[in-house]
């Protein structure tokens, strides 16, 4: 299959849905420019900050993007390229942006409060507080996993005799020196366009410039060569900072700039694909399909197992993702200036995702024949590596394989680091309105509970938490967190379903997603406590958590399922 022509269909059918789809959505449920939203009913100037339509969609985009689109559709890619690319379209338009787009207005119509508290009012206090929990047992597994990666691409690597290997972990050093610089420039921005009334373009044009400079004296000066556990530490120290700070100072600002890397990079990706299409060598060597089974003859080495559930708990952000209704009601509700920026930030930001989940497949596609035999097996160096060989296959690009290698694992540890401190804020969010019963405030609240919903206390018991688990190593946790995050996904299209129906708006739109999601992610769950189960029996003592917190994830879903088809089946719709 050519590459171009996958991409331009690919686009074709997103902008369709967008148009389509995503104006029906709007006109169905009210969408409203003159409502006056959240983030200017509740300014306060910490969580609740009214930005620019640009700036939030920087911000969500960035935040809700990681590495997932790309890690996903790579892995799946061993099912062939047509089961990917069809449920990388229809999942977006039908189920990932819907569901991302309805927790947004769910949120921006209930105060800018989380998708617990939307529960809470459509389904009542217990719904919430099992919602909220699962939630964040959910986020404390996407600490723990993203604190772990990004440690991991900052570490320094040791040789037999304990000292530092300076030339193997140069490339890790200059991650985290760029990633520190970027921190710095973010700050500023920060403060010259929401203190000092800078111009949102001149401030960009610079911001961009700033990257770039951070990139050029990241590249040659990196002087931190530091262990994975002292890069663990000041993670904690630094999400813990980002979680309580104002949103101005650092979230949006360093959003906004950050998406500028990731449409660069998806940008180089259109080049790269383009490019390879006009001098002949456009051409993927992936099967269409493979078969209905993994049998792990691919790079990783590793089964997926059944195409059903496998192809949608591993493909999440690129399709749909329940991280993206704890983003959207989460931070993006308390920051959003207008509803009619609701469709572009919400519905349009994921089908960026989409799109940059078929760039990921064509990349894979690409190099084929290298990833299949082991040559390539980690995602992320798999897209690296596509998009950069299809770049050199133009004469004027020949020379910048290795730049543009280098510059696209920065780019993608840089959202690593994005969805890291959003989801320790989402985490404080849920720690905070757990303790808060309907109609109360967190200035309502005293003794314990006054004390516990205090932003720094929620915010160290969650960073700990999370780090502390992240210690044990990403790879023993993310199993157990896709199909949490796809559970979440189902009981996200639930919750936004049972407001509508109780505000009198359609929700049928999201029946069939509900279902179907709560059927794939259940029956992942029940694989896994069986595998898992076995390995505890042969020895693994880590495999007993796993399997605990596997039957724990599907004892809640279960229990808020039953609670609401109740709900929805005594609305009158």
């Amino acid at each position: 299959m050519n590459a171009i022509v996958i991409l331009l269909i690919g686009v074709a059918v997103l902008v369709i849905g967008y148009i389509t789809y995503g104006k029906w959505l709007a006109n169905q449920w009210g969408i409203d420019e003159k409502q006056v939203t959240p983030a200017h009913v509740l300014q306060d100037g910490m969580d609740y900050v009214p930005a620019k339509a640009p700036v939030l969609l920087g911000h969500h985009f960035s935040s809700i993007a990681g590495a997932g689109p790309i890690n996903g559709p790579i892995q799946a890619a061993v099912f062939g390229w047509v089961p990917v690319f069809l449920w990388v379209l229809v999942g977006g338009i039908f189920f990932g942006a819907a569901h991302d787009f309805g927790a947004l207005f769910a949120s921006i119509r209930n105060k800018g409060q989380s998708i617990g508290e939307v529960i809470s009012s459509a389904m009542g206090l217990r719904a919430k507080r099992l919602f909220i929990i699962f939630s964040y047992l959910t986020l404390i597994l996407v600490v723990a996993a993203f604190a772990s990666i990004v440690a991991n691409t900052f570490m320094a690597t040791y040789d037999a005799t304990g000292a530092v290997d300076i030339a193997a972990s140069s490339a890790n050093a200059s991650t985290a020196m760029i990633s520190i610089l970027f921190i710095v420039v973010a700050i500023i921005f920060g403060i010259f366009v929401y203190r000092k009334n800078a111009p949102l373009l001149v401030a960009s044009v610079i911001g961009v410039l700033a990257i770039i400079a951070c990139m050029a004296i990241g590249l040659h000066w990196h002087p931190l060569y530091l262990s994975q556990p002292v890069w663990m530490i000041i993670v904690g120290v630094y999400i813990t900072v980002a979680s309580v700070t104002p949103v101005w100072i650092l979230l949006q600002p360093r959003d906004y700039l950050s998406s500028f890397l990731l449409y660069g990079m998806m940008i180089v990706a259109v080049v790269g694909i383009f490019g390879a299409g006009l001098t002949g060598n456009a051409n993927l060597e992936i099967p269409a399909f493979t078969g209905f089974v993994d049998s792990a003859a691919h790079g990783s080495g590793v089964s997926l197992g059944a195409l059903f559930p496998a192809l949608f708990i591993t493909i999440a952000c690129g399709a749909i993702s329940g991280f993206h209704s704890l983003v959207g009601s989460g931070t993006t509700a308390k920051q959003l200036d207008n509803e009619k920026d609701a469709r572009p930030i919400a519905y349009g930001g994921m089908l960026i995702e989409c799109g940059l989940a078929v760039v990921s497949l064509c990349a894979v596609g690409y190099i084929w024949n290298s990833y299949v035999p082991g040559g390539i097996t980690t995602p992320t160096a798999v897209f690296a590596t596509g998009i950069s060989e299809m770049c050199a296959t133009l004469p004027i690009l020949a020379g910048a394989k290795d730049v543009i290698y280098a510059l696209l694992i920065l780019a993608v540890s840089a959202f690593c680091l994005t969805s890291l401190d959003t989801a320790t804020r989402l985490a404080r969010y849920m720690f905070q309105e757990f303790w808060l019963k309907p109609g109360e405030s967190m200035e309502d609240l005293t003794g314990i509970r006054s004390f516990l919903v205090k932003p720094l206390v929620a915010t160290v018991i969650t960073v700990v938490a999370g780090v502390a688990l992240g210690m044990t190593g990403y790879a023993k946790i993310w199993p157990l967190f896709g199909a949490a995050n796809q559970l979440l996904a189902a009981l996200g299209l639930m919750a936004v379903a049972t407001w509508l129906g109780k505000i009198g708006r359609n929700n049928k739109m999201f029946f069939i997603p509900m279902v179907f999601m709560l059927v794939v992610t259940i029956s992942s769950l029940a694989l896994t406590i069986k595998a898992k189960y076995l390995a505890w029996m042969a020895g693994d003592t880590w495999a007993a958590l796993l399997v605990v917190l596997a039957v724990l994830l599907i004892v809640l879903a279960c229990v808020l399922a039953v609670e609401g088809f109740r709900t929805l089946k005594g609305q009158k719709n």
